[in-house]
Formats: structure tokens, sequence, C-alpha cells
């Protein structure tokens, strides 16, 4: 084989080289960033592209995925408690315009560097937050703790070409010394609690039974009130149906000629008997002289004429002898 052969063969071989060189493939989820002389050239979408032999290069491939990263920091409060945090951050490229993948190739040297002023920027939103409340504050600010860190790490994420999808604060822990004060806290505020609710239900109980006592007092004075009223409704008939007997037996007796006095004294004869009929061995003293008898007489028309007898008998005129 002459010298001229074998040359022959290495620029065919070179020149194949060259041709199967010049074809680039970019995965999906990649966008290329083409780079000649050191100089941002153009980009390069997913799938088979060609790019000039010997002058372009493929300087960096950006994924148009969504990424992740975990971090694991420490923060200190107001009061001087230290705080341990740890959170997921979802980021991803803004979008896949030209300009914004040109932006996210070369504003960092590499995706350490990027990661790097991601965590930096987390820790210091969290940190600035956290500097101005009180331990006491923090476990219920997760959601503002969320919000004020999404607020600055936006601003900063789309100056480099990138947004943010998600940020999760998936625990949030003090020191051991501080959660058993704070769990000493809780205890005590829950035995308080406690104890309030306790006097609550007694002083309720308490309540409840007086109100029901005095329902019933009031439940008894009412119906004793209107027993005593049919007792003096039915007195009162009683007086008046005797009054009307009495009143008409009078005008009975008079129209006869009779004196009016025989029913006071049969009155006062048919009293007798009952004291003696249901005395029971009691010991009644009566008056049974003339003298006793006619003061008794008097006494009982005087009382005829007045408020026994009422408006029955006020017309009667006793005969007088």
């Amino acid at each position: 084989m002459t010298l001229s052969q074998i040359l022959g063969y290495l620029v065919a071989f070179a020149g194949l080289v060259v041709v199967l060189g010049s074809f680039v493939t970019v995965s999906q989820g990649f966008i290329a960033v083409v780079i000649m002389f050191g100089k941002y050239r153009r980009i390069m979408l997913p799938g088979l592209s060609w790019k000039i032999p010997l002058l372009e290069s493929i300087y960096r491939r950006v994924s148009i995925q969504n990424q992740s990263i975990e971090l694991a920091f420490q923060a200190i409060t107001a009061d001087q408690a230290t705080v341990n945090f740890k959170a997921m951050l979802l980021y991803a490229v803004m979008n896949q315009d030209e300009a914004t993948i040109k932006n996210v190739a070369f504003k960092f040297i590499d995706n350490n560097n990027l990661m790097q002023a991601l965590v930096r920027t987390v820790e210091g939103s969290v940190r600035s937050f956290v500097a101005t409340k009180k331990q006491a504050e923090i476990l219920l600010l997760r959601r503002d703790i969320v919000e004020a860190v999404k607020e600055q790490l936006d601003q900063s994420l789309a100056s480099w070409g990138y947004h943010l999808i998600d940020l999760q604060m998936n625990d949030i822990s003090f020191d051991e010394e501080i959660m058993r004060s704070m769990s000493r806290v809780v205890a005590s505020n829950n035995l308080k609690a406690a104890a309030e609710n306790e006097g609550q239900a007694l002083l309720i109980t308490k309540t409840k039974q007086a109100e029901a006592e005095g329902n019933a007092i009031r439940i008894s004075a009412d119906a004793e009130r209107q027993a005593a009223q049919l007792r003096g409704q039915g007195v009162a008939l009683f007086r008046e149906e005797v009054a009307k007997g009495m009143s008409k037996a009078a005008e009975e007796m008079r129209g006869a000629g009779l004196d009016a006095s025989v029913i006071l004294f049969s009155m006062w004869t048919d009293a007798i008997k009952h004291f003696a009929e249901n005395g029971k061995g009691n010991t009644i003293f009566l008056d049974g002289s003339a003298e006793g008898m006619t003061r008794t007489m008097r006494e009982m028309m005087a009382l005829s004429q007045g408020t026994y007898l009422g408006g029955a008998l006020s017309h009667t005129r006793p005969v007088t002898r």
C-alpha cells in the first residue's frame, strides 16, 4: 500500500468522523446550549440536531424538568431559642424561550453554585422572619413562614430564569430542653383548662339545681295560693249560702210572727251538740247560766247583724223584748 493510499484512507476516516460528529442528539427534557469560539450561538431542542464540525460545541444541557432539593438548617427566635427546620424546595426553568435558557445556562458557573444560592436564600429568608418572632409563636406560623420565603425566593429565582413551584416546611422542631419545657407548659395549660371546665360544669350544675329548687318552690307556692284561694272561695260560698238560708228562715219566721232569735238559739244548741259528739275527749267550758245564755244570745245577735250574716240579714231587725 502506497503512502498516497494511506493518506487517502486517513482523510476519508477523518471526514467520516467530522461528519458523524456534526450530528447531536438532545434528550427529552433537556435543551442544549451551543457556543462557538466560547461565545453563545444558539440552542438545540430535544431530538437530532446538526452543528458545525470543529467550530460549534455543546456548552451545557439545561434541564427543563422539575427539580427538588431538601434543606436542613437552624434559626434563632427573638427570645434566643434555636429552631430546627427541614424544608423541601421544588422549582423548574421558567419557560423554554431562548432568552430564558441563555440566562439559566450562563447565570451560574455550574449547578452546585445554583444549589448553594438557593439554600442560602431560603435560609436567610427564614432566619430573618424567625428573628422577629418568639418561640411560642413559631409552630403556629408555619404558613406565614412559607409565604414570607416564597415572596423573596420568587424574585431571586425569576432573575435566574427559574420559578418556584412549591415550598414545604416538613418539620419545625426545637432543642430537646425547649421541647421538654414546652411539654410542661402544654400540660399545665391542659390542667388549667380542665380545672376551669370542671368549675364551669359545677357552676352550671349548682345553677340548674338552684333554678330547679326555685321553680319547685314557686310551683308549690302557686299551688298553695290557688288552694288557699279555693278554700277561701269555698268558705265564702258556704257563708253566703248560710246567710241566704238564715235570711230566708228569718223572713218566714217574721211572716209567722215568731222571733228571729230562735234561729240563733237553734244554732247555739246545734253547736253544743256538735261539740259533744265530736269533741274526742276535749274539755270545753260554757256558761250555762241564764245570764250567760242571755249575754251569748246578744253577742250572736250583734254578730248576725254585723259581719257574719252580712247583707243577707242586714235588713232583719231583731225583736227586742
